[in-house]
C-alpha cells in the first residue's frame, strides 16, 4: 500500500496519476467556423474498505483492485460523514478552445481559480479549478509544415500543428489567436449500497 499525504481539497483526491488505477477517459473535439475545442475527462472509482479517524486515514480499493491509503486533511471537511463502503468518484476535466479573433486587441494572459467544498454535515467532496486565457500573435505560418507560430504576451513562443488545409489557408501572419484553457478536478463521494 502506498501512503500520500493530500492538502487543502484533498479528501480522497486519487488523481488517476496518483493512483495509477485504470481510469475511464472520454475525449471528445468540436469545431466551428472560427475555432475548435478538444475536452477530455478521466474518471477514477474507489471504495473505502477502511476508515482510521485517529488518523484520518481512508483506505480505498479501486476496481481493478489496486489498494491505496489515504491521509486527508483537517481542511476536508466531514470526514465524520465517511463509511466503509462508501464510494469515491474522482474527475478530472480539462478543455482547450482555440479561435481567430476579429479584431486586434493586446496580447494578455489572464487566470481564475475556483474551490468549492461540500457543505458542513454532507459527505466530504469538490471541485479544484483553472482557466487560463491568452491572447497571442500568429508571427509565422508554415503551409508545408502545416504549423502556426504564436508569440504569446510574455513573448514566448509555440508551433501548433495545423491539419485542416481549409483552417490553414484562413490564418496569416498579423493575426491573432484566443486560447482558453480549463482544468478541474472534482471529488464526490456516495453512500455504500444497501443490501
Amino acid at each position: 500500500m502506498k501512503r500520500v499525504s493530500l492538502v487543502v481539497l484533498s479528501c480522497l483526491a486519487m488523481s488517476a496519476s496518483a493512483v495509477s488505477a485504470q481510469a475511464e477517459t472520454d475525449v471528445s473535439a468540436t469545431r466551428d467556423a472560427n475555432g475548435a475545442t478538444v475536452q477530455g475527462v478521466s474518471t477514477v472509482k474507489a471504495t473505502i474498505v477502511g476508515i482510521d479517524p485517529a488518523t484520518r486515514t481512508v483506505t480505498l480499493k479501486t476496481t481493478s483492485g489496486k489498494v491505496l491509503e489515504l491521509e486527508v486533511t483537517n481542511e476536508a471537511r466531514n470526514f465524520d460523514q465517511l463509511a466503509l463502503g462508501d464510494v469515491v468518484t474522482t474527475q478530472y476535466r480539462e478543455s482547450l478552445t482555440l479561435s481567430l479573433l476579429d479584431k486586434k486587441t493586446q496580447p494578455s494572459h489572464t487566470e481564475n481559480d475556483t474551490a468549492e467544498r461540500a457543505p458542513r454535515g454532507a459527505k466530504p467532496g469538490g471541485e479544484l479549478g483553472r482557466e487560463v486565457t491568452i491572447v497571442a500573435d500568429v508571427v509565422a505560418v508554415d503551409r508545408h509544415a502545416k504549423t502556426v507560430t504564436l508569440r504569446g504576451p510574455r513573448g514566448n513562443m509555440v508551433d501548433l500543428h495545423v491539419d485542416d488545409p481549409e483552417r490553414l489557408k484562413r490564418i496569416k501572419k498579423g493575426d491573432q489567436v484566443k486560447a482558453v484553457y480549463t482544468e478541474a478536478l472534482a471529488i464526490s463521494v456516495e453512500p455504500a449500497a444497501h443490501k
